[in-house]
């Protein structure tokens, strides 16, 4: 039986919807723009663990069992339609069908990466089983296509602080340009309300409305300048003060760009609410991730953060499992054989 873990992705928001040149400073185009790029993290819980193990006829168990066979097919087909990624031998070798079990899944469309993670957690497993040689690349265009972001592609991989510089075009992966390990000590709060963010059609037409207006050039500096100035050398440093504070005026500048599609800056008044409360807690670090509705907040360790989800389940009647802290999670996704 292989078992596959894997963490779930924080995302903190997007760093350009540009135009197709950038220019100089004697404001000559000159500079092909990037798309999207952005920071993210990746966190212990509530993760994803899949095991696999040969069976008669394709089955998959567990929340989020029908997505995980979806995936399967969806990378079966894609490897089976490449010729100079199988050849026919190992076409033969791509068998027994097998039934995947999902012991432990993360919520849909709440800003966690579900997706990414479930597909290639699948991708991964299913090519561990039949020993095939195939890149990382391949997994997630088998499984996830040509997507935006590629902050949960490379967390997937190696865990961490992530920031994704973009894509040059549609067909390619964003390049990782940082990657640094989260601080052991620290831990993060997630607020995983009842209710979905923005997904599916809806989300598309939303990104492609930013694609053709973009955004002011000022605003993909501002989120640049907070990246390079403010988050990384915070992280480095361990200064947990002045990182919580970037991190918070990167998120809500972030998503500023998408006020229109979600009702304002976070997912609803309510998120907005939790952020402010927990600001009021002398928090600085605290925001929603990707489309939400789920929230953040980084805190100093695991007392803290225990304490601060208690006040926040006493305060907005939220349950245990709604309310959880969880340390980073500083490796790829692990797969043990038994």
């Amino acid at each position: 039986m292989i078992t596959v873990q894997t963490a779930s992705r924080l995302h903190f928001g997007l760093l350009s919807f540009p135009c197709e040149y950038w220019p100089n400073h004697l404001g000559q185009v000159s500079m092909p723009a990037r798309r999207f790029g952005g920071v993210g993290l990746m966190v212990e819980s509530p993760g994803i663990v899949l095991r696999f193990r040969p069976a008669n006829t394709w089955l998959a168990q567990g929340p989020l069992a029908d997505r995980a066979l979806a995936f399967a097919r969806s990378f079966v087909g894609c490897m089976g339609m490449v010729d100079h990624v199988l050849s026919g031998a190992l076409k033969k070798l791509m068998s027994p069908p097998q039934e995947i079990f999902v012991e432990r899944g993360t919520p849909e469309h709440v800003g966690l990466g579900t997706g990414t993670q479930l597909g290639l957690a699948v991708a991964r497993g299913l090519a561990e089983v039949w020993k095939l040689p195939v890149e990382a690349q391949d997994m997630f265009f088998g499984v996830r296509g040509r997507g935006r972001s590629a902050l949960g592609y490379h967390g997937f991989l190696q865990g961490g602080f992530l920031v994704e510089a973009g894509q040059k075009n549609q067909s390619t992966i964003s390049p990782l340009v940082v990657r640094l390990p989260f601080p052991d000590e620290w831990r993060i709060v997630l607020v995983i309300p009842p209710g979905s963010g923005v997904h599916g059609m809806e989300e598309k037409e939303a990104f492609q409305q930013l694609l053709t207006e973009g955004i002011p050039l000022e605003q993909i500096e501002r989120l640049c300048r907070l990246t390079l100035l403010g988050l990384l050398p915070a992280l480095i440093e361990l200064d947990l003060k002045t990182f919580g504070e970037a991190l918070f005026d990167y998120n809500s500048l972030a998503g500023q760009a998408f006020a229109k599609f979600q009702g304002g800056t976070y997912a609803s008044p309510r998120v907005a609410e939790l952020i402010q409360f927990i600001r009021r807690q002398e928090i600085m670090g605290v925001g929603q991730s990707s489309w939400g509705p789920t929230v953040f907040a980084v805190v100093e360790n695991e007392s803290r953060g225990k304490e601060l989800a208690s006040q926040i389940r006493g305060a907005f009647g939220l349950q245990e499992h709604e309310v959880i802290v969880t340390a980073a999670c500083n490796h790829g996704a692990t797969v043990t054989q038994c």
